[in-house]
């Protein structure tokens, strides 16, 4: 979705109550932090280059139009499987904890060309050299040009599995969370909104990097990527709704100013997550001297 820049010199409206003032610095960090995925060009042209064996399998007997309808078949599935592997690697690769993705898909992707190919070959009459030859070669340069799956995963040795399953799931839950809330706010046509709303999303993706580092900080965190999160998300449908409908700048003012305390309670609660704690440091300390002690062993300070 197109996005427009504020500049010193760009014709920005004035911002309303709750709104954070920003500099055009900080503009373009916001935007800097929203990657483009990679699932572009490449993968489009997959759904589009097999869309001429919709002629070729007309007119040519029933075995041609089996054959390519299955070939067709085939490779929108393959490109399918593609763009959801390359979503699925992108996850993957955001964060510093994280599953292989359960199922291969741009392996199984690489395969399914292969097979499209081979099968648009064998009805064109090229035989089941030729069939095998476009195989071959098609698996291969789907696989050469979009690569394999994550096939380990990663970050977590040394890790409890059990703390690493519950963050997991945490994870998960915040994330449909968060993609709820972006759909949503792109319902209220408001870019000032939907900008507000991908730097609030920011913040909470660096307190999910932070929980995923250390599974420890779940506990402190939970409330935060739950009840809070959830509560954001809910009161994103509710004005995008309203909004949509009404243009209510009251509205608006207020769910900006409701973003605003939930960024500034986000990034101070991950700032103290991220902190040294010494002081838990230091009563482990102070517990294991006094038990030495009652021991009868005396440590010299």
């Amino acid at each position: 979705m197109a996005q427009r820049f504020g500049g010193k010199y760009s014709p920005d409206p004035t911002p309303e109550e709750g709104d954070a003032p920003t500099s055009p610095a900080q503009d373009i960090g916001t935007y800097r932090d929203a990657k483009r995925t990679r699932a572009g060009g490449r993968v489009n042209f997959l759904f589009l280059a097999p869309l001429p064996l919709i002629w070729q399998a007309f007119g040519n007997g029933a075995s041609a139009m089996a054959l390519n309808l299955l070939a067709l078949g085939a490779l929108l599935l393959a490109a399918w499987l593609t763009r959801e592997g390359i979503f699925a690697q992108e996850a993957y690769e955001a964060r510093k904890v994280a599953r292989r993705p359960g199922f291969p898909r741009k392996i199984a992707g690489s395969l399914l060309t292969g097979l499209g190919l081979g099968l648009a070959g064998f009805a064109a009459g090229g035989g089941v050299m030729a069939a095998l030859v476009y195989l071959v070669a098609g698996t291969a340069l789907h696989g050469f040009a979009f690569g394999p799956d994550p096939l380990r995963d990663k970050g977590m040795e040394g890790i409890d599995q059990h703390q690493t399953d519950r963050v997991a799931r945490v994870v998960d839950q915040a994330e449909t969370h968060l993609a709820a809330m972006r759909d949503a706010i792109l319902r209220s046509g408001d870019r000032q909104a939907e900008a507000r709303v991908d730097r609030f999303q920011t913040k909470v993706r660096e307190m999910l990097r932070t929980v995923e580092e250390d599974p420890r900080d779940l506990t402190a965190a939970r409330r935060y990527l739950g009840v809070y999160l959830k509560g954001a998300t809910d009161a994103t449908i509710k004005f995008s709704d309203i909004y949509a409908r009404s243009r209510d700048a009251g509205a608006r003012s207020d769910y900006m100013m409701l973003l605003t305390d939930l960024e500034e309670n986000f990034t101070a609660k991950t700032r103290k997550l991220l902190q040294d704690n010494n002081s838990d440091l230091e009563i482990e300390i102070s517990v294991l001297r006094d038990r030495l002690q009652r021991e009868g062993i005396h440590l010299d300070s």
